[in-house]
């Protein structure tokens, strides 16, 4: 009896030494750990953009006529003021003829109101005829007097109405497509052409809510935010002239929670197009970021989370706050501080309460790790 118990002592013992022996090549695996790094840093967010001529009107016929000609071609250049179209309309001139003719009919009528009026004045003087027949002729002339203004008033319209078969320019810019030839009958209203003046263009891009406000804090805070964006081109080139917000719509859209923005680039080159499409890049500078690897990280249910070491090297999973992401790195919010331990690679093969052996690696290196792939 006394053997067996000595035995069974035994038996206990080497189970708890094979026990403790495990606990130890669990504590002896080693895992790759680093921590945070505050670092001042620029990011570029991208907004889908459409691009707009500063100014970009249609040209329409205001007269109906015949095309008689065409003065430009698609795709040039036009001054203000230079002639685009020509409508043959007869019946404008006619018009103006006749109106021309009225006027000074009614001018030669009132000519003779005013001498009758005053040869009425000199009888009126020596009591040959009363004074009823003087303010009957005084009446006469200014009835007179107003049909002239009358006649005058049409044949100013006519001479403007005239001027409508004659289509200028109203700004200097670039002639767009031209949709009728010479000799095509046109409508009161008839699309001729457009005509863009994109010497400066217009980008306007929608952001969420959030972000506005964030925007809003931003300018306030740093005059040059406003003014460091950049164009992507729908080629992936950068256009050459940073450009600036200059306004916002008055309201968040309903439907999407986004409010638009405008920002306005130079275009002496005139490469960008009205219609045109792109991304607006705006730099945005973030101070004391604290900065960790996204390969420290895994997701659980869209919530972002690190494995922390505490003073005894035992792992606890951390959720944490992510405002930004760079190439390779998240920029954190909240949930991390720069004297946290977390573990760098190997998060796979880590569980909550597991004790490990911590390899600490500097950000330093991992960033040159990093880039090296």
């Amino acid at each position: 009896m006394k053997h067996l118990l000595i035995g069974i002592l035994a038996a206990t013992v080497m189970a708890s030494c094979t026990k403790e022996e495990n606990q130890q090549k669990q504590v002896a695996e080693n895992f790759p750990v680093t921590s945070p790094i505050v670092i001042d840093t620029s990011l570029h967010t991208d907004y889908v953009a459409e691009i707009h001529a500063v100014q970009n009107v249609e040209i329409r016929a205001r007269v109906k006529g015949f095309l008689e000609a065409i003065h430009i071609d698609e795709g040039k250049y036009v001054a203000q003021g230079q002639l685009l179209f020509s409508i043959s309309n007869s019946l404008l001139k006619e018009q103006l003829a006749q109106a021309t003719a009225t006027l000074k009919s009614t001018q030669a009528e009132l000519k003779a109101a005013e001498l009758e009026m005053a040869n009425i004045k000199r009888l009126v003087e020596k009591n040959v005829v009363s004074t009823t027949e003087f303010e009957a002729a005084k009446n006469k002339v200014e009835i007179m007097a107003a049909k002239v203004e009358q006649a005058r008033a049409e044949e100013s319209a006519a001479k403007i109405h005239l001027t409508y078969s004659q289509i200028k320019a109203p700004f200097s810019g670039i002639v767009n497509r031209i949709p009728n030839k010479i000799g095509s009958l046109i409508e009161d209203g008839t699309l001729l052409t457009s005509i863009s003046k994109n010497d400066e263009v217009f980008a306007y891009f929608d952001v969420s809510e959030k972000e506005y406000l964030n925007f809003m804090t931003n300018m306030k805070a740093d005059n040059q935010f406003q003014n460091n964006l950049s164009l992507i081109l729908a080629n992936g080139e950068e256009h050459p002239f940073k450009g600036k917000i200059e306004t916002t719509e008055a309201e968040i859209e309903q439907g999407t929670g986004n409010i638009a923005f405008r920002a306005r680039f130079a275009n002496p080159q005139k490469i960008l197009k009205h219609g045109a499409s792109g991304k607006v890049r705006l730099l945005k500078k973030h101070n004391d970021a604290l900065v960790i690897p996204q390969k420290a990280t895994f997701e659980i249910q869209d919530r972002i989370y690190v494995y922390v070491l505490d003073n005894k090297n035992r792992v606890k999973s951390k959720a944490i706050t992510v405002n930004n992401r760079m190439s390779h790195f998240y920029i954190v919010d909240a949930g991390l501080s720069p004297d946290d331990r977390i573990i760098y690679e190997g998060i796979q093969n880590v569980k909550d309460g597991m004790i490990v052996n911590p390899q600490f690696m500097q950000m330093n290196a991992i960033k040159t790790e990093l880039a090296a792939r």
